[in-house]
């Protein structure tokens, strides 16, 4: 193996590229895994923008991966061997806590992730930590599924999470508020729940295009038409059931409570910036509505086996979400992309030759 390997270093906000670097010990408790793509996500770009506040300088990024084990450590007691490929989630769970103790690991008090306490997959390759090893998600890739689609099953599994909370299921209608990957991956998993009717709503028309690709059944333009009254007209002034904030704009959430349905559900899968993180919500709507709102984040090992699951399916073109495979030389431009909103999902390949052929 090569002493040194290529790897995505951001060194500054906005300062960021493809250098030369060590390649990772094997952990004697771990193992290193030898990427095979890593998908670019909302988090990702935030920190190229703006850095991360769990981000030391300078670093390697990436956390939704999939790769084959290339060597375990001399102490490595786990059940991967060299050459199982993997589906590696960023979770590092403690193990320890009530929540862990009580099986709710997507509630630990103590979580850590890949790319933040160490060192991420946007390389040739990725040493995996004891206690990634130990308390980590990952499984091994179903026969036939793309290894790129499943490297991107962690906001997949983060969106199941979302819908497991909000009862989303046969009959409902269900409105999301932004049409970027995340946006359009719940018009699909509700279409899989059962969902009678899916509307998504955006203030880019660019993305709104790409969500077409999902067959949402009405596609609304934010920064056109007032999308609580076309959410209304649309639901002949009832609401929709259930509502989902997939972006990180105050203004949705007060969005949300005032196009859902009495007895609604709203999820809140976005998180917001920390500055502006009270939007001003009329809770007599909540209150005499009976509206429930619903906080959701991260995921649990349950929540991956079932993306995998419905990934190796082929029921639902969720290979569609993946609009951008580029080889890991060409991250800067890719990024720019993204950082552009010219993107749904971008995944890199250390190695072009991984890259299927015809995409």
């Amino acid at each position: 193996m090569a002493e040194t390997m290529k790897a995505v270093v951001v060194r500054a906000p906005m300062d960021f590229g493809v250098e030369e670097v060590p390649v990772p010990e094997v952990p004697r408790e771990g193992f290193l895994l030898k990427v095979y793509a890593c998908g670019l996500c909302g988090s990702d770009l935030r920190t190229l923008r703006s850095g991360h506040i769990r981000v030391t300088l300078p670093w390697i990024i990436g956390h939704e991966v999939s790769g084959w084990v290339e060597e375990v450590g001399e102490n490595y007691t786990g059940p991967w061997r060299k050459g199982d490929l993997l589906a590696v989630a960023p979770f590092v769970y403690c193990g320890k806590c009530d929540f862990c103790m009580a099986g709710k690991y997507e509630l630990c008090d103590n979580y850590r992730e890949i790319a933040q306490a160490w060192p991420g997959g946007f390389a040739d390759y990725m040493a995996i930590p004891p206690e990634a090893a130990r308390n980590g998600i990952m499984q091994l890739v179903p026969p036939g599924l793309d290894p790129a689609l499943a490297a991107i099953s962690e906001p997949i599994s983060s969106c199941i999470h979302a819908q497991e909370k909000g009862w989303v299921g046969l009959g409902d209608t269900v409105a999301i508020i932004g049409a970027g990957p995340v946006g359009c991956t719940h018009v699909l998993l509700a279409r899989a729940r059962g969902a009678d009717k899916v509307f998504i709503a955006d203030v880019s028309e660019d993305r709104l295009k790409m969500a077409e690709m999902f067959e949402p059944d009405a596609t609304i333009n934010a920064a056109q038409t007032d999308v609580v009254a076309e959410v209304r007209r649309l639901t002949n002034g009832k609401g929709a059931d259930v509502v989902v904030t997939a972006n990180s704009v105050p203004v949705t959430q007060v969005q949300a409570v005032e196009m859902a349905r009495k007895g609604g559900r709203i999820l809140l899968f976005g998180g917001l910036p920390k500055h502006d993180s009270k939007p001003p919500i009329d809770m007599n709507i909540v209150h005499y509505n009976g509206l429930y709102l619903i906080g959701t984040t991260t995921l649990g090992p349950r929540h991956q086996y079932q993306a995998l699951k419905l990934l190796a399916s082929g029921k639902y073109p969720f290979d569609k979400l993946i609009t951008h495979r580029l080889p890991l030389e060409q991250f800067k431009e890719g990024a720019m992309l993204a950082l552009e909103g010219k993107v749904l999902k971008a995944v890199f390949y250390p190695k072009a030759e991984y890259i299927p052929a015809g995409t």
